[in-house]
């Protein structure tokens, strides 16, 4: 019997345009509720985005532009109490509708999901982040598509690690020639070409000039 077909998504400039008016907009608000004076302009968050993961983006920051900061909690510790007041205010953003999907993703996994297609996610964003954002765009049944649901600290390395993908290849027993990714940036590719996965890539403003060498597609 012929295997199903397998679409594996990432999330953040993937499904929707998070970074520029979601993520970086909560990642303020956090700021300005705990008192501090950071402010993540668009064009230096586009720099940050480099480092994946919302808890690393805020360490590498202290650490290149706020060497001299300094708390009475462990840092880990602040830092991870600071990135969920971040989700928080994420959260809020999406359920405004502030954040709708990208032209032609609700589209693309309704007809995948009629010709029978397997559907999976892998992301470095938390799961409540993903949650999230299905159920404000697609309604809380869209959770249900996915078969995984790939995301935030599931594995010790993040993209460009290939973690994540090797991840969704084993728990649903599936081959990476019977799969395509979609990803928007370097770091995605990279994390997924060790694998041996097939990707196209959708760029968006903030990744479009990045190296895409590898790629099966880029759109």
């Amino acid at each position: 019997m012929t295997e199903p077909f397998t679409l594996i998504f990432d999330v953040d400039g993937t499904l929707a345009d998070t970074e520029r008016d979601g993520h970086r907009v909560a990642f303020n608000q956090a700021f300005a509720e705990a008192g501090l004076d950071w402010e993540w302009p668009v064009s230096l968050y586009g720099e940050l985005l480099a480092i994946a993961g919302g808890k690393e983006r805020i360490n590498f920051y202290i650490s290149q532009y706020k060497p001299k900061f300094s708390v009475s909690l462990p840092l880990p510790e602040y830092i991870s109490n600071l990135h969920k007041s971040k989700t928080y205010y994420y959260r809020k953003l999406l359920g405004s509708g502030a954040i709708p999907l990208r032209p032609g993703v609700e589209r693309l996994l309704k007809e995948a999901r009629t010709n029978k297609m397997r559907l999976a996610i892998a992301t470095t964003t938390t799961l409540a982040n993903v949650e999230a954002l299905l159920e404000h765009t697609l309604g809380k049944e869209s959770i249900s598509w996915f078969e995984i649901i790939a995301a935030g600290d599931i594995v010790p390395a993040k993209k460009p690690a290939p973690d994540i993908y090797y991840y969704v290849l084993e728990k649903m027993n599936i081959q990476p020639q019977n799969c395509i990714v979609f990803e928007d940036s370097y770091n995605g590719l990279q994390a997924a070409l060790p694998t041996g996965l097939k990707t196209i890539v959708t760029v968006n403003d903030y990744t479009r000039n990045q190296d895409f060498t590898g790629a099966t597609l880029v759109l």
